[in-house]
């Protein structure tokens, strides 16, 4: 059996290019800063669609830092995270897996919706994230030693817990926490218009029904509409589509297929528009 040496990935490669826009609704921005200082692991709470991976996506512009992101997933397997033997031609090599990279090129690395994933695979980064900062890469033989610029991210959204799936309290408690709500309706207006080049007046309309939907949470829905899909609406509108029908594509149909749910929010947006 061969081993072939992996060749480093260029940090560059991961490095956010473009300042991706982020509008502040608090003092989230010193609070990450700190925390990034400090090295300490954090987690960003939040609904789903309400800006955790744009602010991850911002810090880490904003630092000048490399940045990982992993989309979690139920199947997900440690060796997914940390890495595995694989087979070329020339026999068989080692390839890294994107956590393991990141702790070795000093990245933040981002696993979103962390919750999605077994709990026998997040147990894998327990040890990068207290006093060690070391990663055991046991098929391998080596015990690797995180860059000193390495950070671990996680996002969470709490809505999601039930009995089978949540963050087990030896996990959580390996984290700092920032809350991310929706923002509010001023902000939002500014993040929508930015977003889609929409005007402020159609914009308002839509976080009026987003705030409407938003209400409805707990009374049929799990989660309001989303920031994410307001632009979404925004951009139809922006390509001509009119309101009412890009509403019913982008807020309506996909946050719900309850006949009095889909009645109530169709009521609220022919109001608005």
């Amino acid at each position: 059996m061969t081993q072939a040496i992996q060749r480093m990935p260029r940090e560059n490669q991961y490095l956010i290019p473009r300042e991706p826009y982020y509008q502040e609704s608090g003092d989230e921005i010193s609070l990450y800063q700190a925390a990034y200082d400090s090295r300490i692991p954090m987690m960003l709470k939040g609904p789903t669609g309400c800006g955790k991976t744009r602010f991850i996506e911002h810090m880490a512009w904003r630092l000048g830092k490399p940045l990982i992101t992993i989309s979690c997933h139920e199947d997900m397997t440690a060796s997914d995270l940390i890495g595995r033997y694989l087979l070329n031609a020339d026999g068989t090599y080692w390839q890294d897996g994107p956590l393991t990279t990141a702790a070795r090129i000093g990245a933040i690395c981002y696993l979103d919706e962390v919750v999605e994933a077994r709990q026998d695979t997040t147990v894998a980064i327990h040890s990068l994230t207290d006093y060690r900062r070391t990663l055991s890469l046991e098929k391998k033989g080596e015990l690797l030693q995180a860059h000193e610029d390495f950070q671990l991210v996680i996002s969470y959204n709490p809505g999601y817990q039930t009995l089978m799936k949540d963050l087990k309290t030896s996990t959580k408690q390996r984290f700092a926490a920032l809350e991310f709500e929706y923002p509010d309706e001023e902000t939002e207006v500014s993040i929508v218009c930015h977003e889609t080049g929409i005007d402020k007046v159609k914009a308002g309309r839509l976080i009026q029904i987003a705030k409407h939907a938003r209400n409805l949470v707990g009374h049929g829905l799990n989660e309001g509409i989303s920031t994410r899909l307001l632009v979404y609406t925004a951009q139809l509108i922006q390509k001509g589509i009119p309101p009412v029908a890009a509403c019913h594509m982008a807020l309506v149909r996909p946050l719900s297929d309850d006949a009095d749910i889909r009645e109530t929010l169709e009521a609220t947006v022919q109001g608005c528009f």
